[in-house]
């Protein structure tokens, strides 16, 4: 066997492997960081892929079933019952399967999309698609197909079955199936009739069985994902229909989808949400019964146990009343929807009059506010890794759905809850209540011996609960692992038989996706799950659900949030671990040695993964702790040095400026850019990028406009906190200062610069030994000259670097005495302080522009939007898709190619467009996006001095 991998390995090395890039890994490393998923499994495949196109996987599948290699494909691995992860080979595909189509009606998209990605094309038609889970903005549209994933509103009537208008498939002989195109279709039947036939005959085998069509009818009534889609043969007739539907749910076993075309769906302007708290369950499951019989009206109804509340009361924004609840209690969170505003108000008050015979503990209160309901849905949607931040150290966070008819749905609560006495879980129970979903989750120590063998009846018991009140024990996250051995219980064995020949049909070799859905070990279902090892309090909470991957720069380049978090606790437990076998000691070393590249020196450390991430973990953390940790006595004494006197380490890097003009004069901008990225590449030396600012020789003086002391009355004065970079370097011929005080003099705006600016720094360049050493924060000094150069906080503060900006309003949380400071980014203050005083002549001409990371955080990023939009009649244009340039200070000079990959998409994105001026607000990052897009970006400010003119007395 290990002869066969080495030849595939062979064989896709050379379509996988170039000069350019490698998308095959064979290091042990990435191949532990990629085998993990969001489930409670841990496999490690023996190898990882990325292709990027389908040939690329025409060719793998080829190659599989010539050496007999059994393949898994994943996407964005937000899946939860173990069917994204694999000991064979992991072909991953994300980057490269982008592409998105929508029309007013439908949308197709590669299976790498995002399905908030997919709304987002469909939304300006008031339309998106059907499923709506509560990954939607992480879970790629082929998981979502693959698993029949339904969601808070979807129920059964918008699930990927419903509203599925045609299918992409790559399958186990390589042919390309595209149910889109009639000429393929007909060629498909020509050259696969043996297919056909198998499946139109077992179609005719399911219709004759009257008993057999009745259960299937029974069964898909509900939510249901365990094995395959047999309700397809009773639905449908015509093998377009077969094949469109046959897919759908399947987990990846008979195929690789490659693309989904899904009908589109109203997307209703106005909502109202309800949140109802009732003293117990049973009075929910009521309040329940009602709204089913008015689902017509009510598109969602959330339940959520107190054991959800109580792990939810800490977050910030929700109701006070979650402090008075108690043991016992719940509530249901329930949307209606309507696109016109008066209906849905009568909706609302005929849905509240047939709840009101059931008491509630704070009444029935709807609320039409977007920001609110944002707030209420965005708790349920992280409930399971907002419990994961509750479980016990070690443990392991298992989660199951199961559905019920609505009739048995407070028996099958109830049944769960004493399921959770009798094996001593401390579980939590919600769920799309609407659609009798139940969610739950329980959180065994698993290296315990009687708490996994208590995980292993608690499963059984749970089965045998769901089958008895008639319900599914898959509902919507799919069959995996877990339920692989009750299919068979739950179906019986005609039916059990015939998900056997599904797969025999489209797989014989059994080499997609194995022991997924089918599976002959009866135990697999409590095998190879996770190990769990205590780290550090920041870190522990993290069950690798993947939320937060979609913002991390490095996501396509070397490790993700979750796999640097899952690596570092794999280090920390082999570490632990008193006596280790010959297997543990190689694969320790092998994480560790490169540990440094791929989990420190490759986090961008912007920290934009805590913005996504439910409980907030901010995996930067783990690099700057990491820095601190390895300072070494020199560092931290040439750190000193330069902090402690940064008027000499300006003049210093200005000198160090004038050098690189000079040898960029003596040897060509282009040549001495080759010749340092070779030296980069053999050496790690920083690149000089011909994009590099100059020099800047500004002298910065206080700025009154000539009509400041005739006009004192209506003047204001602002305090100017250069940032030191902008300080030393300038990218333009007019220094940023000269810029901002010249919008200053156009708004009649005293610009004060502070005393000792020439020694100020907000400290941020030092974040990596402040830790060790706080006394080499600058941040401390500056912010007291800040507070005697503002008259104790009489007048605003401004920063003209983002990043800085942002550090400083961070730090100030935490520090006392500065209370009183008030400190705008310049972004900021220019829009509320300045853009009403000015004549705008506005370009007709696009704008580009991207907000960096530091606004996307602070919450400012709209600022720069506005000024853009306030300074062109044309259009504005953003890459929402970009969350971080990844240029990090200094990391673009060291590692540019992370640079580069983090701005791939926004590079292609703008390259489509008619744009020329592209604008930011922190120079590292336009110096950059400079580079990486061959595009010159400056800072907003530039733009709207060049448009700007001060009001005429008429005007004003």
């Amino acid at each position: 066997m290990q002869a066969a991998y080495e030849n595939f390995k062979k064989e896709c090395k050379k379509f996988l492997l170039n000069a350019e890039e490698c998308r095959i890994y064979d290091d042990y490393l990435r191949r532990f960081a990629y085998g993990i998923d969001a489930s409670c499994y841990r496999y490690i495949p023996k190898l990882v892929l990325k292709p990027n196109n389908e040939e690329e996987v025409q060719k793998i599948i080829l190659l599989s079933k010539k050496f007999n290699i059994p393949l898994t494909f994943r996407a964005a691995g937000t899946s939860l019952s173990g069917q994204a992860c694999t000991n064979h080979v992991l072909v991953v595909c994300m980057k490269g399967w982008q592409r998105i189509e929508a029309n007013e009606n439908s949308l197709w998209c590669d299976c790498g999309v995002i399905a908030s990605q997919a709304n987002e094309a469909l939304k300006k038609f008031g339309k998106k698609i059907g499923p709506d889970p509560a990954t939607i903005n992480n879970a790629s549209i082929a998981g979502i197909f693959s698993n029949n994933s339904s969601g808070m509103c979807c129920g059964v009537k918008q699930n990927s079955y419903q509203t599925i208008k045609s299918v992409r498939v790559i399958l186990n002989d390589g042919f390309i199936l595209d149910t889109s195109d009639s000429e393929n279709l007909k060629e498909f039947i020509q050259t696969h009739q043996k297919l056909v036939d198998e499946l139109l005959s077992l179609r005719k085998e399911i219709l004759e069985d009257k008993e057999l069509c009745k259960e299937i009818e029974r069964k898909f009534r509900i939510k249901n994902t365990t094995g395959y889609g047999l309700n397809t043969f009773i639905d449908f007739s015509d093998i377009k229909d077969l094949l469109n539907h046959i897919f759908i749910g399947a987990e990846g076993t008979l195929g690789f989808v490659s693309r989904v075309e899904y009908y589109a769906v109203e997307d209703f302007k106005f909502k109202a949400c309800a949140l109802l708290f009732y003293e117990n369950l049973s009075l929910a499951s009521l309040a329940i019964k009602t709204l089913s019989k008015n689902d017509a009206l009510v598109s969602a109804a959330e339940i959520m146990d107190y054991a959800c509340l109580k792990a939810m009361s800490h977050m910030q924004g929700l109701p006070q009343i979650l402090q008075e609840l108690k043991e016992g209690n719940c509530c249901i969170l329930i949307q209606l929807e309507e696109n016109q505003k008066e209906l849905l108000k009568n909706n609302t008050a005929f849905i509240t009059k047939e709840l009101e015979n059931i008491p509630t503990l704070f009444g029935i209160n709807f609320s039409f506010d977007e920001q609110e309901q944002a707030s209420w849905w965005k708790i349920r949607k992280g409930l399971l890794p907002i419990s994961a931040a509750n479980k016990r150290p070690k443990s392991t966070v298992i989660t199951e759905d199961i559905c019920f008819e609505i009739d048995n749905f407070a028996k099958g609560i109830e049944g769960i809850t004493k399921l959770f006495e009798l094996y001593n879980f401390q579980g939590i129970i919600f769920g799309h209540a609407l659609s009798g979903n139940v969610h739950f989750i329980i959180t065994p120590l698993l290296d315990d011996v009687v708490e996994k063998e208590n995980f292993a009846k608690f499963m059984d018991a749970m089965v045998n609960l769901v089958l008895t009140l008639k319900g599914s024990t898959k509902a919507e996250h799919g069959t995996g692992r877990m339920m692989a051995p009750f299919i068979e219980q739950e179906w019986g064995e005609k039916a059990y038989k015939i998900n056997q020949r599904i797969k025999k049909i489209f797989d014989p070799q059994k080499l997609f996706n194995p022991d997924v859905i089918l599976c002959e070990d009866p135990q697999i279902h409590i095998k190879n799950l996770k190990p769990s090892h205590q780290i550090e309090d920041y870190l522990e909470a993290c069950m690798e659900c993947g939320f937060c991957e979609k913002v991390c720069p490095s996501k396509n380049f070397t490790l993700t949030p979750r796999q640097r978090i899952a690596v570092h606790r794999e280090i920390k437990r082999l570490q632990s671990l008193k006596e280790k076998s010959k297997e543990q000691e190689e694969e320790l070393e092998n994480l560790q040695k490169g540990y440094k590249y791929f989990v420190i020196d490759t986090c961008a450390t912007c920290s934009m993964c805590s913005t996504l991430c439910p409980i907030e973990i901010d995996t930067a953390k783990i690099a700057n702790s990491y820095y601190n940790n390895k300072a070494s006595k020199k560092e931290l004494f040439i750190a000193k040095t330069l902090s402690s006197h940064m008027d000499k380490t300006i003049n210093l890097a200005k000198f160090g400026m004038s050098m690189l003009d000079f040898g960029s004069k003596i040897l060509g901008q282009d040549r001495l850019e080759r010749l340092s990225f070779k030296l980069n590449q053999k050496f790690n030396t920083p690149v000089i990028l011909k994009t590099m600012p100059h020099k800047n020789s500004y002298t910065f003086k206080d700025k009154i406009s000539n009509s400041y002391f005739e006009k004192n009355e209506n003047s204001a004065s602002v305090v100017y906190f250069s940032s030191c970079l902008n300080r030393a370097f300038s990218a333009n011929k007019r220094p940023i200062q000269e810029v901002f005080e010249s919008l200053c003099l156009k708004a009649n705006i005293k610009l004060i610069y502070p005393k000792n600016i020439e020694k100020m720094c907000c400290g941020k360049a030092f974040k990596h030994y402040t830790q060790k050493e706080p006394s080499l924060n600058p941040l401390h000094f500056a912010l007291q000259e800040l507070l005697l150069c503002s008259c104790n906080g009489d007048i605003a503060i401004v920063c003209d670097h983002s990043a800085c900006s942002a550090e400083i309003l961070d730090k100030l949380k935490d520090l006392k005495g500065f209370e009183k400071l008030k400190i705008y980014d310049m972004s900021v203050f220019v829009k509320e302080f300045i853009l009403s005083k000015l004549d705008i002549k506005a370009l007709d001409e696009n704008i580009g522009i991207y907000s960096v990371c530091a606004t996307k955080k602070g919450g400012w990023a709209d600022s720069l939007v506005e000024l853009a939009q306030s300074c062109t009649k044309a259009k504005v244009y953003t890459h929402s898709g970009t969350y971080c340039c990844a240029f990090a200070g200094n990391k673009g000079f060291i590692n540019p190619q992370f640079n580069q990959n983090a701005l791939e998409d926004l590079k292609n994105h703008f390259k489509k467009l008619e744009v020329k001026k592209m604008y930011a607000s922190s120079s590292t990052c336009e110096l950059g996006l400079s580079a990486a897009t061959d595009k010159n970006w400056e800072h907003i400010i530039y733009l709207l001095d060049e448009v700007s003119s001060a009001k005429t007395i008429e005007n004003s």
